[in-house]
């Protein structure tokens, strides 16, 4: 089969910009999204821009892990060993996840509300969302939700961290803060809490209770997701804290 080198050889509707331009960025395929860094084509057979996109991402597939995955963790030596792939490429590719990643990671302004798990979530993203080992953080309010600011507790393994509530209880009174909320990051990107996580929520709920220093909510992070304990169990109910 012969493969056209140039997305402008392609017909105008299946070109990647114009597609992008009439649908939108969300509804291009991920290796639509890579011809547009990449331009032109080429690689095994004389592949399309289209082709070649659809070729990296079946190579990465090779590690067993979501190609995406790999890519947010790889190096330009490692991109340019996939034929086809040279400086020019693997410098476009990789620019444009590190784009990706610290427009993901901005953080809000000192003093803004923190009134939802997606804005929390967004103000731990930096410390916490891109992580290969597992940190736990607090994020610190005021008796308005207002953002003091983030600290992260400790680091972990790339399967496990511990969080001790007297160490996380020590920081949110040092930093004089009177509400918080907590976090932490699964590398694998499963969002959904364990039974560890669970039994250290309970413990956290139970101690702000005492303390009146109320607990808001615990998130999980992890590769561009988020879960909220306090949206997907009974756990506030069960110890409510005074708001």
């Amino acid at each position: 089969m012969t493969y056209s080198l140039r997305i402008a050889d392609l017909p105008e509707s299946e070109r990647p910009r114009e597609r992008l331009v009439s649908v939108g960025a969300k509804n291009l395929s991920t290796a639509e999204l890579l011809a547009i860094l990449l331009a032109t084509g080429q690689g095994p057979g004389k592949l399309s821009a289209v082709g070649l996109g659809h070729h990296i991402l079946q190579t990465l597939g090779q590690y067993q892990r979501d190609p995406l995955d790999v890519l947010r963790d790889t190096s330009p030596q490692e991109l340019m060993k996939i034929d086809g792939v040279g400086p020019a490429k693997a410098s476009s590719i990789l620019a444009a996840i590190e784009l990706g990643k610290r427009a993901f990671q901005l953080r809000p302004a000192p003093k803004a509300m923190i009134d939802s798990p997606q804005v929390a979530a967004d103000a731990l993203s930096h410390d916490l969302m891109w992580q290969n080992q597992e940190r736990f953080a607090v994020l610190l309010l005021d008796t308005k939700n207002c953002l003091l600011g983030t600290q992260v507790i400790t680091i972990g393994t790339a399967t496990e961290t511990l969080a001790n509530p007297p160490d996380i209880f020590r920081e949110v009174i040092r930093h004089g803060a009177t509400r918080f909320i907590v976090a932490h990051n699964h590398p694998s990107g499963n969002v959904e809490p364990s039974g560890e996580d669970i039994h250290l929520t309970e413990r956290l709920l139970q101690s702000a209770q005492l303390l009146g220093l109320p607990l808001l909510d615990h998130l999980i992070l992890g590769n561009g997701e988020f879960g909220s304990l306090r949206q997907t169990t009974d756990l506030w109910t069960r110890f409510p804290q005074e708001e």
